[in-house]
């Protein structure tokens, strides 16, 4: 789904700006030049040198002399110019609400496979924008598909060198594109070849459907990208489907149809990798996972195959990153002072965890020093449905769901978080089912959460050398205060 945007910007979302772009200050750096010419926090800036300010883009490209003048609104309403200088290598002293200034392009496709088009109603507004927008491709890495580009930002991207890029790929065949993503599936291709042709670079992802862009199709698509240097790397996600769709039923969590995939991918891989220096193609952890379910963690890539890890926010290197940082917390002792910590305690942490995690999961913490006293709480996606399996997915309503249903016969009295053996139970979230706002998909906070729940709820982060240090601060909380009956969880906030 990439980068959540912000309420504002989905009131932004759409045509042209009344009155034309326009910056909104939101601090000034004390000393600046921006803070020598008296501007401050709720003053907007419109223009660098009599050029309009459309993104955070141009105000880079726009300020990189040590003079310039900018237009303002300031405080009052009031227009004006001013000119500002500044010394070499110091900064001008802004910064910006967002970093789109005037309004967000927003997708012209159809495609059948759309996550936002899954929804269910009444969410709210900004899950819902479906933008397909260059600028947030290059300052947010969001993945676009080109078909709404003009000629115009086709000129922007190479005057402004606005490079590596995103671009959703999909398919090379046009008959498979089309049935995708509509009627302008051919539009974004073309301009596609254009800015290859002309220096820019691109990373690539293709959601695969099964019989639709799979197969042959996908076989011919890696050829078709891999005769373009430019595209630095492509990655393979299979298609997420929810309840809320009727078109959809199944996508490559059969291992034989995942193994097909990988078996499909690799000789590209293997080619890449003598000729320049990298796999180039990349399978999602997903397919690793429905592949080959409990010995995932032995049959996933090595570390060296991710590079940079360049794609993790797509999924690819996610499991491979975990295992890694799971077993240097296991040889470093950490994961063994985390269980003498929580022994010291009488304590055993939940932690909250999608089904994507557990054929592997599972296995791993069973083979560690945190058997028994780190416990994977693994929760079924019944708000969404569908194939959709992630933690980062994972709503509230569910999460409070499960941890109301393995409390073993609390004491509600006195100790809604202890169970009848005497051990406090930690219910733990990992930091990525919440936004930066510390808000689920389904609108909850942690104290909504804690309510639903009964019991209280600690944040922590997602991996494990950090969540394992989180969690022996939590458990000397409880070793400290015994006698409260309750753990005494500090809410680690995003």
């Amino acid at each position: 789904m990439g980068v959540y945007p912000s309420e504002d910007a989905v009131r932004q979302a759409g045509g042209a700006r009344p009155g034309g772009p326009r910056a909104l200050i939101a601090a000034v750096d004390p000393g600046s030049p921006a803070d020598d010419a008296g501007f401050a926090p709720g003053c907007y800036l419109t223009h660098v040198d009599g050029r309009p300010l459309r993104d955070v883009i141009d105000w880079r490209w726009l300020t990189d002399g040590d003079v310039i003048e900018v237009g303002y609104v300031d405080l009052d309403g009031d227009a004006g110019t001013v000119e500002l200088e500044r010394e070499e290598g110091e900064g001008w002293g802004f910064a910006f609400e967002g970093v789109i200034f005037d309004r967000i392009k927003l997708c012209r496709n159809a495609c059948t496979f759309c996550f936002m088009r899954q929804l269910p109603p009444h969410m709210r507004a900004s899950l819902s924008l479906r933008d397909d927008d260059f600028r947030l491709s290059f300052l947010s890495g969001t993945f676009v598909t080109l078909t709404n580009l003009t000629a115009e930002d086709e000129s922007r991207i190479l005057e402004q060198r606005i490079s590596p890029l995103r671009v959703s790929l999909h398919a090379a065949d046009a008959r498979a594109r089309r049935t995708l993503i509509g009627r302008h599936a051919q539009h974004g291709l073309d301009a596609l070849d254009r800015l290859l042709a002309a220096g820019i670079e691109f990373h690539a992802q293709i959601v695969l459907v099964p019989d639709v862009n799979d197969g042959d199709v996908l076989r011919e698509t890696l050829e078709w990208a891999y005769a373009r240097p430019g595209i630095r790397g492509i990655g393979i996600v299979p298609l997420g489907f929810t309840r809320f769709q009727g078109d959809f039923d199944r996508s490559f969590n059969d291992p034989h149809a995942a193994r097909a995939v990988l078996g499909l991918v690799e000789p590209f891989q293997t080619r890449a990798l003598a000729e320049r220096g990298t796999p180039w193609a990349f399978a999602a952890d997903e397919f690793y996972r429905n592949a080959y379910g409990a010995d995932t963690a032995e049959r996933i890539p090595p570390t060296s195959h991710y590079g940079d890890f360049s794609m993790f926010e797509d999924g690819i290197g996610i499991i491979r990153s975990y295992v890694d940082e799971f077993a240097e917390a296991c040889a470093s002792g950490l994961a063994q002072r985390a269980a003498c910590a929580l022994d010291a305690a009488g304590a055993r942490v939940r932690y909250v965890v999608g089904e994507a995690m557990q054929p592997f999961l599972d296995r791993m913490i069973m083979e560690s020093p945190l058997a028994g006293r780190l416990v994977p709480l693994t929760v079924t996606n019944d708000f969404f449905g569908g194939n959709v399996d992630v933690t980062g997915l994972l709503c509230a309503c569910d999460i409070t769901r499960a941890i109301r249903e393995v409390q073993e016969t609390p004491k509600p009295e006195t100790n809604p978080g202890v169970s009848e053996g005497g051990v406090h139970n930690i219910f733990v979230v990992p930091r990525v089912v919440l936004n930066d706002d510390g808000v689920t998909l389904d609108d909850a906070t942690v104290e909504d959460m804690e309510k639903a729940a009964g019991v209280p709820v600690a944040v922590v982060s997602c991996n494990p050398l950090d969540y394992l240090t989180e969690i022996i601060d939590l458990a000397n909380g409880i070793a400290e205060a015994p006698e409260s009956g309750v753990p005494r969880v500090a809410h680690a906030r995003p």
